[in-house]
């Protein structure tokens, strides 16, 4: 395996926003500065999010999502076709409106937040790349990284769980032809990626948690979907979007992570011998910060050469994990899978979206350097 496939501490990809970039996009989108004032208010937050991360010591870097509103907004923002808008700051704090940790979050039914992927919407025209959001992401990235940069995107299932099919039958005959789109335009982004220099391409999958959570479950049946016929559409498009890319690829699967709440729950049991079995990641990273995710057990499953990245930080609480207890879970992780499979992160970004969950700065700092001193206790 390469270096980078055996980072022993990785971060999911996102990253609280400063205050003085949040405020920047608000006064963006209410017109009172130009775009190219926020582009560089956006450069100096990548900065010093990579300044913040190289300080800890983590392995590999991201660009902590500084230039999106939300984290899916590598897709959504990165296409055109979709009966949508782009979402606000302010349409994103009535969305998390009353937030609090531990809290089960459902998605709204809003009146005026339009936003693709964010929310379920249908297509007006066939989708296609409009602006490369993950490559100009790089680019900026790769230059200000001292360390390997990764990049990392909304995967497939994800994004056809927020697509309105009944919608659009005028323009795709069915769901496997619009996820074959998808699966064309992410292929056009992870490519462009690679050739740019990037060694970690990185997917986020909350969606494949959906498949082990009873609520969304009847969701899917009350829509007149076969969740085991979408669960087997999205393992295929998941693994032909990364295959033959000849560098690291991750997934990260969790359960929700808007403003410190929750979105789902299940153990991985049911999905985990198709997932690790059929995906072509090298690296899966998996929430393991409450019991909602269940035990390790499942990870006995996971083939040679694979690397577990167990997600033990919350970034939920501000309450600091230690040192002594992540290593008691490392260990009893070890009855399942060799301790040379493993790896150690947060459970999740800090901020899936520009609002963020409700720790501080400083709390972030310590929660990334528990990361990497557990790491350097584990592994040397």
């Amino acid at each position: 395996m390469t270096e980078i496939q055996t980072i022993r501490t990785d971060v999911v990809g996102s990253l609280l926003r400063p205050a003085y970039l949040i405020e920047a996009r608000k006064h963006f989108e209410e017109g009172k500065i130009k775009e190219d004032e926020l582009r560089a208010t956006e450069d100096r937050a990548v900065r010093d999010a990579v300044a913040l991360q190289e300080s800890a010591g983590l392995d590999v870097l991201t660009d902590g999502e500084m230039r999106r509103v939300n984290f899916q907004d590598s897709f959504s923002e990165a296409v055109a076709g979709y009966d949508a808008k782009p979402m606000t700051v302010k349409e994103n704090e009535r969305r998390v409106e009353g937030a609090a940790p531990g809290q089960r979050w459902e998605v709204p039914k809003e009146k005026e937040a339009h936003s693709a992927v964010a929310q379920r919407r249908p297509v007006k025209e066939r989708i296609h790349l409009k602006r490369n959001v993950p490559l100009k992401e790089y680019e900026f990235l790769a230059k200000a990284a001292k360390k390997p940069a990764k990049v990392s995107l909304i995967g497939p299932d994800r994004i056809s769980q927020r697509f309105d099919y009944e919608a659009s039958k005028n323009v795709y005959k069915s769901m496997d032809e619009f996820v074959d789109g998808v699966v064309s335009v992410e292929r056009q982004i992870v490519e462009s990626v690679v050739k740019a220099g990037c060694r970690y391409v990185h997917i986020d999958a909350p969606g494949f948690t959906a498949y082990v959570d009873e609520p969304s479950l009847a969701q899917m049946r009350a829509r007149g979907e076969d969740p085991d016929k979408n669960l087997a559409r999205s393992i295929r498009a998941e693994a032909r979007v990364v295959e033959g890319l000849g560098v690291t690829t991750g997934i990260h699967l969790c359960r929700g992570n808007q403003r410190s709440m929750w979105h789902r729950e299940g153990a991985y049991d049911a999905i985990a011998e198709r997932l690790f079995n059929e995906l072509p990641h090298t690296r899966f990273m998996l929430e393991y910060d409450t019991p909602r995710a269940g035990g390790f057990e499942p990870l006995r499953v996971v083939r040679k050469g694979k690397i577990v990245v167990l997600g033990l930080v919350s970034t939920k609480v501000p309450e600091l994990e230690t040192v002594d207890n992540l290593q008691r879970r490392i260990e009893h992780a070890t009855k399942f899978i060799p301790l040379e499979q493993l790896a150690v992160s947060p459970q999740c970004g800090f901020a899936s979206d520009v609002i963020g969950n409700l720790i501080s700065p400083d709390d972030q700092k310590r929660k990334l350097e528990v990361v990497v001193e557990t790491a350097r206790r584990v592994w040397g």
